[in-house]
């Protein structure tokens, strides 16, 4: 029970960094990263808030994937969920202030980057299931016998397209967003020490029995 607690603060910890980041990057207010696009384009568009935006796009993806056979696991579900809500909460408590300088954009931008590559290591080392969107990749990724990369730059690509389409900021900073996150994942993982091939993720069922005292 007490590893299970540990793995559910690094969860939090690594969704609450994840939701900075996010928010980061709509603040630096030069163009708005691949999925937050989508996200602004359709809050936007459907006339609610960016998190419930995001909580209705993960839970469609999570049907979508569900439905082609894809396991998703405990954190799937609540990364779907509080991830929205803390995009919420920071944003309503305006703690990140908007940019008004292409110089302190970028800077922003990059560091809500690396907080959403930091996020990523917490939350995928808790090993509870990856997020919605990581788990259409690999959808993808198996459907396709294309790259995980390749993979992930068509989802992006296609959710900016929507995104701009419906509203969402696109500019530099989606640019810049494309480029670099690999980059500023890629370095911060190295800096934690963090080996992401070596995370075994549970499903759904195995994390219940597993609290049950059971073997799934």
């Amino acid at each position: 029970m007490k590893i299970f607690f540990i793995r559910l603060l690094n969860m939090m910890i690594g969704l609450i960094l994840f939701a900075v980041g996010i928010v980061a990057t709509i603040k630096a207010d030069i163009g708005y990263a691949p999925w937050e696009v989508f996200h602004v384009g359709l809050a936007d568009t459907m006339r609610m808030s960016i998190g419930l935006a995001s909580i209705l796009a993960g839970i469609v993806i999570v049907i979508l994937v569900t439905a082609l056979g894809e396991k998703f696991g405990f954190g799937t579900v609540t990364s779907m969920v509080l991830t929205g809500v803390f995009v919420d909460v920071i944003l309503l408590l305006d703690v990140i202030p908007t940019m008004d300088s292409l110089i302190f954009g970028i800077l922003l931008l990059v560091g809500g980057l690396f907080a959403i590559s930091a996020g990523s290591s917490f939350y995928i080392k808790s090993a509870f299931g990856v997020g919605p969107r990581d788990n259409l990749m690999v959808v993808m990724a198996r459907r396709t016998k294309l790259p995980v990369g390749v993979c992930r730059g068509i989802v992006e690509a296609l959710t900016t397209l929507i995104g701009w389409l419906l509203g969402g900021m696109v500019g530099i900073g989606t640019i810049v967003s494309f480029i670099a996150i690999g980059p500023c994942v890629q370095l911060t993982f190295w800096v934690l020490k963090f080996d992401v091939t070596a995370v075994k993720h549970e499903t759904m069922a195995e994390t219940f029995a597993a609290l049950r005292g059971k073997k799934s």
